[in-house]
């Protein structure tokens, strides 16, 4: 399920951050359209990609998504109308010819799929989707991913290790919840809930589908109830920035009790992969590398990423701090990393199958039923993957 199901918001009071080109409103120009030109010795991508390589994300600005504004050169130009930010597509430091587009989703996109927008609308090259929203979707909105910059998903389940000490695993809080009366609260529609659900390890009954991203819920339950969140956040967010709770949490990652998606998986439409082909050969190494890059040096990235959601100014808050953490996270829990390969992006075809045999039958019972004979090959290639470019 795309992360717009999924996703919190806290919000409080923002100040915007100077320094960076604002437009979307009347008195703002748009950026020159004076085509960028590839600097010597850089990657050249003009003539095979789009004039803008154009990128849908599926939430707004976070360090989830810094690989992408990494890509972007000097002076980009933020248009807070449309949450998005624009500027030359810059490969290790220098031009690459092509400019490009990032696009906020979540609320932007009235929370709708990745999928369903890439559909909508052709000028998009590259969208998020998550492995699971690949299976749901394949019958009706086929997409193909080439490049995953993260190999497990943050997605995580959280509780009060004050409350429950002897808690390590989400089927063990299941059984703490059972004796205490708790629930664990989500957003209805997740599909790893109803995987949880129906392997047994979270009962339905222990679940609560009510979730509306804000920390009231968890913090009047006092420890009882157990959430959904991201790694990635939630961890920090909680102890540090809600003063209510101030105090650790504890959590499994979703990935770890078998449910392995790849999250946000960079694709395209799968009618398009052969026509970009020319492309994504020369574009998904700069992708690649600038995930490297990013995660190695994540503070520049950091601060734009947080200057743009303030620009941006939704409700949605994240801090330059959460950012550092997310990043550190990123590291800690191996979800920005290799795999087993000594290279960063490719998918596995057996975690892949896997996810389509959970699925099916969840999205099936649902009434959106995957394409009919669906395999791992028809979700994802690595064919444009550098095997030199790895963490």
């Amino acid at each position: 399920m795309h992360k717009t199901a999924v996703r919190s918001t806290i919000a409080v009071g923002m100040v915007f951050a100077a320094g960076i080109a604002l437009a979307g409103c009347a008195s703002a120009s748009p950026s020159s359209s004076t085509a960028p030109t590839a600097a010597a010795g850089a990657v050249d991508l003009s003539g095979v990609c789009p004039a803008t390589v154009t990128i849908q994300t599926d939430w707004n600005p976070e360090a989830d998504h810094g690989h992408l504004y990494q890509l972007l050169g000097p002076n980009p130009v933020i248009n807070a109308d449309k949450k998005s930010v624009s500027g030359d597509l810059y490969a290790s430091g220098k031009s690459t010819g092509v400019k490009v587009e990032i696009r906020s989703g979540g609320p932007a996109i009235g929370f709708s799929t990745v999928s369903s927008e890439m559909y909508k609308d052709k000028d998009i090259t590259l969208g998020y989707v998550s492995t699971d929203e690949a299976v749901q979707l394949s019958a009706s909105l086929p997409t193909t991913a080439v490049f995953a910059e993260n190999d497990i998903s943050p997605q995580m389940i959280m509780w009060d290790p004050a409350t429950y000490p002897k808690v390590k695993t989400i089927k063990e809080l299941a059984t703490a919840l059972k004796n205490d009366g708790g629930v664990v609260r989500y957003f209805q529609g997740a599909a790893y809930m109803g995987y949880l659900q129906g392997s047994g390890i979270l009962p339905e009954s222990q679940t609560d589908g009510a979730y509306d991203g804000t920390p009231a819920k968890f913090v009047t339950a006092k420890g009882k109830d157990g959430q959904q969140g991201f790694a990635t956040a939630e961890p920090y967010i909680y102890q540090n920035e809600v003063s209510a709770w101030g105090k650790p949490v504890d959590f499994q990652l979703i990935n770890d009790t078998g449910y392995p998606i790849y999250p946000e998986a960079m694709s395209v439409r799968s009618s398009e992969l052969s026509t970009l082909s020319p492309c994504l050969k020369k574009l998904v190494p700069v992708l690649q590398q600038a995930d490297v890059d990013y995660i190695s040096k994540p503070a520049a990235t950091n601060k734009l990423v947080t200057d743009l959601v303030t620009a941006f100014n939704n409700g949605w808050v994240y801090s330059e701090k959460v950012a550092d953490f997310g990043v550190s996270q990123m590291k800690k829990l191996k979800i920005a990393s290799n795999e087993s390969n000594a290279y960063v992006g490719d998918m596995d075809e057996a975690r892949v199958q896997k996810v389509i045999d959970i699925d099916t039958p969840l999205f099936t019972a649902s009434g959106s039923a995957p394409k009919a004979g669906l395999k791992a090959a028809d979700l994802f290639t690595n064919e444009f993957l550098d095997t030199s470019i790895g963490f």
